[in-house]
């Protein structure tokens, strides 16, 4: 598993444009895996800090006892209109590591936004990558430009 900064660091543009794309709306759709392992979908803001790519929730929320049983993880930028000509689209495949000591990056948390969860009461996650996906469109062609751990990237142009 990368780190979202051993990602950045191999592909930095990419990363640039994954990570635009989440901060351009910071609500995000979160498949994760149901007890009998059908999918869930669920709202979640991921944040990209310290290298790292992380996501609080609601303490014992449906999708966090999901990845606490189940690692597995798919993350999707919001889209905003049918079509994703002008902003392009997003999406981050991995494992979710349960994160119990959230001191650090609470405090870095309210020293960058302000905002600190009621209580500091929250279940943290540090995601792992394995997959990311850019979709862009240029000229008449759909681009994916697609990323995995291991085999480097991948461009595909479809009309």
């Amino acid at each position: 598993m990368a780190t979202w900064a051993e990602f950045a660091a191999e592909q930095p543009d990419m990363a640039a444009f994954v990570q635009g794309r989440f901060a351009a709306d910071r609500h995000a759709l979160i498949a994760t895996l149901r007890k009998d392992g059908s999918p869930r979908i669920s709202g979640v803001e991921p944040d990209f800090t310290r290298g790292e790519l992380w996501a609080g929730m609601m303490l014992d929320s449906l999708k966090s006892r999901d990845l606490r049983r189940d690692p597995r993880f798919a993350l999707h930028c919001m889209s905003t209109t049918a079509s994703v000509t002008e902003a392009g689209d997003a999406k981050i495949s991995g494992t979710a590591e349960f994160w119990a000591d959230k001191t650090d990056y609470l405090k870095d948390l309210y020293d960058r936004t302000g905002w600190m969860p009621d209580g500091g009461e929250l279940d943290l996650f540090r995601f792992d990558v394995t997959e990311v996906v850019q979709l862009t469109v240029e000229g008449d062609e759909m681009v994916v430009l697609s990323w995995h751990e291991g085999r480097g990237t991948k461009r595909v142009a479809k009309k």
